[in-house]
């Protein structure tokens, strides 16, 4: 709606000296055209804004004028109260800001609202933690904070994954990213962009030299290109490899991000329900990884069997899902091993020769007489 769309225009102009139009119309998906008219409205309204022209233009409001703007929907002040769950706030020291904030809010809404506010924050709970992580580190980030928010370079101690020792790093921070719990300073380094977990900095201190960021690269921009990194490594070795039922959903949770798009799932009992070579859709991976599974003893493939057995058939041999798996080398496949017997490589056979010269190992470090 038009009035929808003038709000924002004016909420954003308070929080900006100077708004491009065509961030404007990007931001709110429409045209720019249609940014000059809404900026045409809201001056006929009597609202103080003016556009300026040329490279650094853009649209702005008189210095100074602010408005209360309290008509938030029902849906909107919801919105507000789910998105308030600890962890986040608290490494950041902002649990009591949080709950103040809160509180003015809530005054500020209409009086209709305020209960669906109150119940949003009742009802619905945010847990960014995955299962069985455990207990995590204790991560002090105010001096990365501090930083961030100073623009000045940092000088870290940092120990990369596996490695013993902490090197020395001076760094250029666009800002701090909270990932499935975990938060991450991302940063330019010589002028490439790099991801530090901060649970791994041992030390940061923070210069009196001013930040060095790459011309126009916002936060979200490094942070999309670090994450595009990350998941969409080369595939360098495909697998082919079948796993039996009642262990896919476990598989799909834990090597989803490597699979292929596709899953067929050899059902013997297809044909009952549906058209020969037909794909569960239940089989269709997603794009969720959590890093640990537990499983269970809802076994769909079990239920099927009982059932068959009940009508006086035979059950099958065994059920088995085909899947083609990514992996960057040959050594990453090892990962498949965790999941025993469930899980059989078919195809190369140079990942079958490396998977059973490691379970060889393995085995024969386990027969000796003791620990070596």
């Amino acid at each position: 709606m038009k009035s929808d769309r003038l709000l924002s225009i004016l909420l954003l102009l308070q929080t900006r000296a100077r708004v491009p139009a065509a961030e404007l119309a990007e931001r709110l998906e429409v045209s720019v055209r249609t940014i000059y008219r809404d900026v045409d409205s809201l001056s006929a309204a009597g609202v103080p804004v003016y556009a300026e022209r040329g490279r650094h233009g853009g649209i702005s409001l008189l210095p100074g004028y602010r408005t209360d703007v309290t008509g938030l929907t029902a849906p909107e002040a919801r919105a507000l109260f789910v998105l308030t769950e600890p962890g986040a706030h608290s490494a950041l020291g902002l649990d009591e800001a949080l709950g103040s904030a809160l509180r003015k809010v809530m005054a500020a809404l209409p009086a209709p609202h305020r209960p669906t506010a109150e119940l949003a924050s009742r009802r619905i709970l945010i847990d960014p933690d995955r299962w069985l992580a455990g207990p995590r580190p204790t991560v002090d980030l105010s001096a990365l904070e501090t930083a961030v928010f100073t623009d000045r370079r940092l000088r870290l101690s940092y120990r990369h994954s596996g490695a013993a020792r902490a090197r020395a790093y001076t760094v250029d921070p666009y800002g701090l990213v909270a990932k499935a719990g975990t938060w991450y300073l991302v940063a330019d380094r010589s002028g490439t962009p790099r991801l530090f977990r901060a649970d791994r900095i041992a030390r940061a201190t923070v210069t009196d030299d001013p930040v060095r960021r790459r011309p126009g690269v916002e936060l979200a921009d490094a942070w999309q290109a670090l994450r595009r990194g990350v998941e969409e490594r080369p595939v360098a070795v495909r697998v082919r490899a079948r796993v039996r039922r009642p262990r896919l959903d476990m598989f799909v949770r834990i090597v989803g991000s490597l699979l292929a798009t596709r899953i067929e799932v050899l059902d013997p009992y297809a044909d009952r329900a549906a058209a020969p070579g037909a794909v569960d859709a239940n089989a269709t991976p997603t794009t969720e990884t959590p890093a640990t599974d537990t499983p269970t003893t809802d076994t769909p493939a079990a239920a099927t069997t009982a059932e068959a057995e009940a009508e006086g058939e035979s059950a099958p041999a065994e059920e088995w899902v085909t899947v083609e798996v990514g992996y960057a080398e040959v050594g990453a496949t090892r990962q498949l091993l965790q999941f025993g017997t469930d899980v059989e490589v078919l195809e190369p056979s140079e990942v079958r020769a490396e998977l059973a010269a490691t379970a060889a190992e393995i085995a024969a470090g386990y027969g000796s007489a003791g620990p070596r």
